[in-house]
Parts: structure tokens; sequence; C-alpha cells
């Protein structure tokens, strides 16, 4: 018997794709401590350089961030593309089954969208370990947004065909969707491709200083947002009614807070193309906005925390599918939303609190706010750790055998 065996890995769902979306997600979190610890004068993120420059004179606490920082994004990101290289490999030979073919006939046709979501935040990662381990990349930059912008859009296309695929199917024939097996927010899978796609081609906007590539950036991340957004309330509108007759499908149940990821990404959509708007097209906005615009995600973002937590205690998932003997690839959704927590509150923080005077940087307050987005990144590598090891650990066929 193969030593692999049985694991729960083996029998393939798209949901798996979000592993990798997790890992990567978790890149983006050490990158947090370079980017609002470490100063970076000249361009709105740090670089190389920035980075070398904060180590050789920064202090302990510094240097220890720092260190930090780089080991997890380096570490993070190679599991990011390990994930989604094992990922597109199981994919091509799902293709080839019957259990595609249910699939796609089915509500969880959706659930494909969970590789251009995977694709769009390797390519985000990506960004990030350019940013952090490649001197002197700023100064071509310019010349990556443009090549960033088409992945993004081969990304983008790639989510739409699968989206009119699905929408077309259900739409035109009638009768095909099932309304009571809607009772998740399983089908906003869609939306947070979307907005994930949206956010990286947001970036430009944000860096650039080419008045076309912000433009550009700006015109597509706006159209893209926009879509997200509308596609994200119809389906929770729909799924919410279902789930209010039916109740909450216990193994979908962790999709109830997709909502977290899904504003954090184009929250930070939004930041990115106000700085545009800001430093290219001179559109000033108030000092108060970013404070505003980010306390009333993270709101939003509580009050589906609180509602998705109660629901998954209620039906003990815990006790179903981290501790008890159950495995659902579902599970690594809830990844996301600790992830996405952390990432938001470092934005609140530094650009919220801190940009309107509310609190002092590396202050007293300031910390005692860091500390709950670290315990929030923390409490994710832990769930990372154990999910990882239920279901792509090796097993031992002996333990196997006697089990059945």
């Amino acid at each position: 018997m193969n030593s692999q065996a049985h694991r729960p890995a083996d029998t393939w769902s798209p949901l798996y794709f979000l592993a990798s979306l997790g890992a990567g997600g978790l890149t983006v979190t050490f990158f947090m401590y370079l980017m609002f610890w470490v100063p970076h004068p000249g361009q709105p993120v740090p670089v190389f350089e920035d980075i070398m420059l904060a180590f050789s004179t920064g202090g302990i606490g510094m240097k220890a961030a720092i260190v930090i920082a780089l080991t997890g994004i380096a570490g993070f990101a190679f599991l990011n593309v390990k994930l989604l290289i094992w990922n597109l490999a199981r994919r091509s030979e799902f293709l080839k089954t019957e259990a595609y073919t249910k699939l796609v006939n089915s509500n969880g046709e959706t659930l494909l969208l969970a590789m251009p979501l995977a694709l769009a935040m390797t390519v985000n990662a990506g960004f990030i370990l350019g940013l952090v381990f490649v001197p002197g990349l700023w100064n071509v930059v310019e010349f990556l947004f443009p090549a960033a912008l088409v992945a993004f859009a081969l990304i983008g296309y790639l989510a739409f065909r699968q989206i009119g695929d699905f929408l077309g199917r259900v739409l035109s024939e009638g009768g095909v969707f099932d309304v009571t097996a809607n009772n998740s927010f399983a089908q906003l899978l869609p939306a947070f491709a979307l907005a994930m796609v949206a956010v990286g081609m947001a970036a430009p906007a944000a860096m650039s200083t080419v008045p076309l590539t912000v433009g550009v950036s700006l015109i597509a991340s706006i159209f893209l947002g926009t879509v997200a957004g509308l596609y994200a309330i119809v389906s929770a509108i729909l799924a919410f009614n279902s789930m209010l007759h039916h109740g909450t499908a216990k193994e979908s149940a962790p999709t109830l807070m997709v909502v977290v990821p899904i504003l954090t990404v184009l929250g930070i959509m939004m930041l990115r193309q106000e700085h545009g708007l800001h430093t290219t097209f001179e559109a000033h906005g108030g000092m108060a906005d970013n404070l505003v615009l980010t306390t009333t995600i993270l709101a939003i973002q509580s009050a589906f925390l609180v509602l998705g937590l109660l629901v998954l205690r209620r039906q003990k998932y815990a006790d179903a599918f981290l501790r008890g003997e159950g495995n659902s690839a579902g599970s690594w959704a809830l990844v996301c939303p600790g992830v996405a927590l952390s990432v938001m509150l470092h934005f609140w923080i530094n650009k919220g609190l801190v940009g309107a005077g509310l609190i002092a940087k590396f202050g007293v307050a300031y910390w005692g706010l860091t500390a709950v987005a670290l315990a929030s990144q923390v409490a994710m590598i832990v769930l990372v750790a154990v999910l990882y090891r239920r279901h792509f650990a090796k097993r031992n066929p002996a333990s196997l055998v006697a089990a059945e």
C-alpha cells in the first residue's frame, strides 16, 4: 500500500486551491511588518534597499521584525507556489473524471473559481517577493506594471469565462439551480475571485508614476471591484434566504465568513485607488477618509465573524472537521477570514488611526492594537499547520488498516 494512500487530499476538490490561497495570504501578513514598520521614503512600499538600511541601522526590535518578516514571506510564498502547482496537476486529472461532469452540472460549478482566485493571490505574492528580495527592482518597476496588468487581465478573463459558463447554464435552462442546496455563502466564491484580481489590478495605481498606467489600473480595478461587489451582494441575499429556510450546510459553514476577505481585498483596492487619484490626478481626500473606510469595513467584518463563529460553534464544526475523524476541503476556508482580519487591522491602525492622528505610531495604544492583528496571524499559522497535517501528511498504512 502506498504510504500516502487515503489522505483526505487524495480525494481532490477545487476547494484545495484555498490551501494555496491561505499560504499566500499569510505571506501578505508578514509583508505588513515591512510595509508599516520599515521607513520607505520615495516610494509607497518598502523595497530591498529600504529593508537592508533599516536592518543595518535599526535596533534589536527592528532587526528581529525584519528577520521574522523575511522568513515568513519566503516560507509561505514557497508553500503557496508548491500547493498551487499541486492543485493545478490534480485539477488536470480531475477534468477527466465523472466527478467533474457532475460538478459542472450542479451548484458546485462555482467552486472552479477557486483556481483563478489562487492564481491571482500567487501573482500578488510574487510581487511581494520581488520587492523584498530583488535589489534594484524599483528602477525597472514601471516596465513590470504593464506585465502585471496583463497577467491579472488574463486571470480575470478566465474567471469571467467560468462565471459565464455557470450563469449561462442556470439562467437559460431554468430549474437546474438547487435553491435548497444554496444554504451557505459558497456562491460568493466568484466574487472573491474577481475581488482578488481587482486588488492586483489596483496596485499600479498606487505605485506607478506614469499617468497612462495609473489610469488603466484605476479603470480596470474599478470595473472588476464593482462587479465583484455586485455579485457578492446578490449571492449573499439569495444564500441568506435559503439559510433561513433550511439552516446552514454544516460542511460549508466556514463560507459564512468569506465576506471578511472579500471586504479586505476590496478595501485595499480602494486605498490603492485613492492613492493613485491623489498622486497622479490631484484628487485630494480628507485626513479622516481612510479612518472612515477602514472602520466601516471592520464593522461589517466583525458582524460576519461573530455570525460565522456562532454557527460553527452551534454546529460543533471543530469537533467534526478539526479535531474529530471527519475532514473537509472546505475547512481551508477558515484560514482566509483570520488572515484578512489581521491585514485589515494593520491598515486600520496605520492608515486610519495613525493617519488621522488619533494614536501615536509605535506608542502603547499602537502596539496594544497591533497585538490583536499579530494574534490573528499566529492563530492562522497554527490553523494552516493543523490543516496541512490532517489533509496532506503521510499516513501509516498499518494504522489505516487497523482503523478500518
